[in-house]
């Protein structure tokens, strides 16, 4: 029988400055990401969609009248052009705003500051996370601290991924190192844990595949749902310029809005996220089930955890089933798409803190 290795407390300790070191890091990040939103907002280049979207309300009303010369004359009334508009929410004919950078120069600078500011803090997580798994010689996520901090590792570092890809996302930056921020802080001054060996239930290969499918799942569908709450926010805010007789959002609201992309763009965005990973969560619950064949001698057993991790499924085929039906398109399915993250964090909060069962590993 192969005997647990010895902690390393040196290594335990470096990893724990190093997540507080990424935790200040982040902080900075955060008020670079602020500045921009604030300087960025002061430009008319913000106002593009809003001023677009008026000018087709106003030709939307339009009559052109003209005289017709010639025999008789007269007048003719042309009808109004029309505008192509499709029925489902947020599919309006409206360009994205310019994103987190373009509002002005000095607002470009402190977005870029923000980003490099995000590199460097993702650095120090990331070595955060391997002198942790260093320190006991196995996967970082044996326990809710663990987890937590890896996740949002994998948060940042999947933003990061699509940063280099060249893709618009600067404007997920803010809320996702708001996010990462309360969860490292939620990690350390709750959940953490010391540095130490698994119970003998989670000595498997099966952690590394199992876990780290889970992780990249949450991470993944955490960013597609920022997009679709986002969307929310950003559909009414498209509504309401069609309609700006209604109530209107404050001035700072309509700076941000009108600078991010357009609501069918946050909506495919959400989707494509979701539609991708959900085969990658179906996965994670199919390799939990042969681990628990092999270590409790089941496949399935009702457990709380299995339960909702299920019901994390079943809410995101709803979704996915939703989109593909003409009647849930827009913000109904967007209502789902939320239901179904927040049953994935209750799946990980709820029932690990307050749900007692085979998978009760917190260690708080």
């Amino acid at each position: 029988m192969k005997l647990a290795a010895e902690v390393n407390e040196n290594l335990a300790h470096y990893s724990n400055v190093l997540i507080y070191s990424a935790m200040a890091v982040y902080t900075l990040a955060f008020l670079a990401h602020i500045a921009e939103w604030v300087f960025g907002s002061r430009s008319a280049v913000g106002r593009t969609a809003a001023a677009i979207t008026s000018d087709a309300a106003a030709t939307q009303r339009a009559k052109v009248t003209v005289q017709v010369g010639g025999q008789g004359g007269g007048t003719a009334v042309l009808e109004r052009p029309k505008i192509v508009t499709r029925s489902a929410a947020g599919s309006r004919d409206i360009p994205d705003g310019p994103g987190a950078a373009g509002g002005t120069e000095q607002g470009d600078v402190y977005g870029r500051i923000a980003v490099g500011l995000t590199v460097l803090a993702f650095l120090f997580h990331a070595a955060g996370v391997l002198l942790r798994a260093l320190s006991v010689q196995r996967a970082p996520w044996g326990n809710m601290y663990e987890f937590s901090t890896t996740f949002a590792m994998v948060a940042v570092g999947t933003y990061l991924v699509l940063l280099a890809l060249k893709k618009n996302v600067r404007w997920i930056g803010l809320p996702l190192v708001t996010t990462v921020l309360l969860d490292l802080g939620l990690a350390v001054s709750v959940l953490y844990t010391d540095s130490d060996q698994l119970v003998p239930a989670l000595h498997s290969y099966w952690l590394w595949i199992h876990v780290s499918c889970a992780i990249i799942s949450g991470a993944s569908l955490y960013i597609g749902a920022v997009a679709t709450l986002l969307y929310l926010f950003r559909d009414r805010y498209e509504a309401q310029l069609e309609n700006p007789e209604g109530k209107q959002f404050g001035r700072f609201a309509k700076s941000v809005l009108e600078r991010v992309p357009s609501a069918a763009s946050l909506d495919k965005f959400a989707y494509r996220i979701n539609a991708t990973i959900f085969p990658l969560w179906t996965f994670t619950i199919i390799a939990g089930a042969i681990w628990a064949e092999a270590a409790w001698g089941r496949y399935w057993g009702w457990d709380p955890k299995e339960v909702w991790s299920f019901i994390t499924w079943v809410a995101y085929a709803g979704y996915l089933h939703a989109r593909a039906t003409a009647g849930w398109k827009g913000r109904k399915a967007a209502y789902l798409a939320l239901i179904a993250f927040g049953c994935y964090l209750f799946n990980y909060y709820g029932v690990n803190i307050f749900i007692t069962g085979k998978h009760s590993y917190a260690g708080v």
